[in-house]
């Protein structure tokens, strides 16, 4: 397993990593009506791959697959955090979290904050984050509850 860079043409795998996360991992936590308005089945290629490129994920790879990505945003934001479903509990998440921990210690960045799944949430309290404010976001309409969480990193 190997945590690497994002590079032009990972666009495609991280929806299908994403849409797995989502479909796959949080269905125990989420309606069907929550997990299609959050990762629906068509989406917009181009507005996807606009935000990719504009986060710049870390991508973890096993046996040569793409298997989860994160970003680290320059004010300490976690705005993606996947893991593929037929990945999960494989250590991927945490070498991802590691490969954070690393990038915001080399930026400089003080504290980490993310808006977190209910099924994420205990994955962020084992690395440290507490929930600042549960909320209920709206994405395409549909009501999703979530936690702003947050981390002073150890310097």
């Amino acid at each position: 397993m190997r945590i690497r860079d994002f590079k032009i043409g990972d666009e495609e795998p991280l929806w299908t990593v994403f849409f797995s996360a989502i479909h796959e991992t949080a269905s125990r936590d989420y309606s069907q009506v929550q997990l299609d308005a959050w990762a629906p089945s068509t989406i917009n290629m181009d507005a996807w791959i606009k935000r990719i490129r504009a986060i710049n994920p870390f991508v973890a790879e096993l046996d040569g697959e793409i298997a989860g990505y994160a970003d680290l945003q320059p004010n300490g934001y976690i705005d993606h955090f996947f893991v593929a479903g037929r990945f999960a509990r494989r250590g991927v998440g945490s070498l991802l979290m590691n490969r954070i921990h690393e990038a915001a210690k080399q930026m400089n960045i003080p504290i980490l904050t993310s808006e977190v799944s209910l099924t994420a949430r205990g994955f962020f309290e084992r690395w440290g984050f507490t929930v600042e404010q549960p909320q209920i976001v709206r994405i395409n309409g549909v009501e999703l509850r979530n936690f702003r969480m947050r981390k002073l990193r150890e310097t």
